[in-house]
């Protein structure tokens, strides 16, 4: 299963806004990038993401999981802007900075040590370990 990690900007919609809509989940809307797009095209039920707080923060704080595939985005006019359904599953013992991320040699090739602007990204098996292992694992919600 593929692994991923979503951003969004913490004092919009953040990781405790997600846990707020239960197992329902909210739809990850707003994307105008087609290529973080295409990577929610890929995304499968089922599969995690960890959720990181942009701007404010820069940090990864959690893990959510994908709850319906991609579908139009309800706030878009262009149907070619879709989106997928997400729901928070728990949250990182110590959030993980992005600062820690770059400074972490495992993590050179993370798209978000590289890339940090792209708002929905993949993320490696590798990658995905050692975010949790920086993390000291996850607390249940």
């Amino acid at each position: 299963m593929a692994c991923w990690l979503f951003k969004s900007e913490p004092d919009v919609f953040g990781f405790d806004d997600l846990i707020a809509k239960g197992a329902a989940g909210e739809q990850w809307d707003g994307v105008r990038n087609y290529q973080a797009r295409n990577n929610m095209r890929a995304m499968k039920v089922g599969e995690r993401g960890f959720f990181y707080h942009s701007n404010v923060g820069k940090e990864i704080v959690g893990i959510c999981e994908v709850v319906a595939e991609a579908h139009p985005d309800s706030t878009a006019e262009d149907l070619k802007w879709e989106c997928v359904d997400v729901k928070a599953m728990a949250r990182l013992v110590t959030p993980v900075t992005l600062d820690d991320a770059k400074a972490e040699p495992r993590l050179k090739d993370m798209v978000l040590v590289n890339n940090s602007r792209l708002s929905v990204q993949p993320v490696s098996d590798a990658e995905w370990d050692v975010i949790l292992e920086l993390a000291g694992g996850t607390r249940p919600l």
